[in-house]
């Protein structure tokens, strides 16, 4: 099997996952978020970056599985912590405007757009 590309047994579906940019902003929100939450709960800072890891696969091996929530933007909402991850889907990456947090402000990351 080749890295890269997920493969269902028995059948001839193939999807390649996208490569995941960061707006050096949303990087910062995701880690500013580990910090305040690692700083709650030993472990859960952790625990955070897990969910945001197997959002980001996810993500990237569907990426038009999530609704459209402004503009061509889409919003993969996370299970057990109460932020969503804004992106936009490109020819050959998924690029993560903001990891938001769903009680901020809810457009505050408009000015981020190309």
């Amino acid at each position: 099997m080749q890295a890269g590309k997920r493969y269902l047994k028995g059948s001839t579906l193939k999807t390649e996952m996208k490569a995941v940019l960061f707006h050096p902003e949303a990087e910062e929100e995701m880690i500013a978020s580990a910090v305040f939450y690692e700083t709650r709960s030993n472990g859960l800072g952790h625990k955070f970056l897990n969910e945001i890891a197997r959002s980001l696969d996810l993500i990237s091996s569907s990426p038009k599985t999530w609704p459209v929530f402004s503009d061509d933007i889409r919003r993969f909402l996370l299970q057990r912590f109460p932020f969503g991850l804004l992106y936009e889907i490109h020819d050959d990456y998924i690029y993560i405007i903001a990891v938001m947090h769903l009680h901020r402000e809810p457009f505050y990351w408009k000015s981020r757009l190309k």
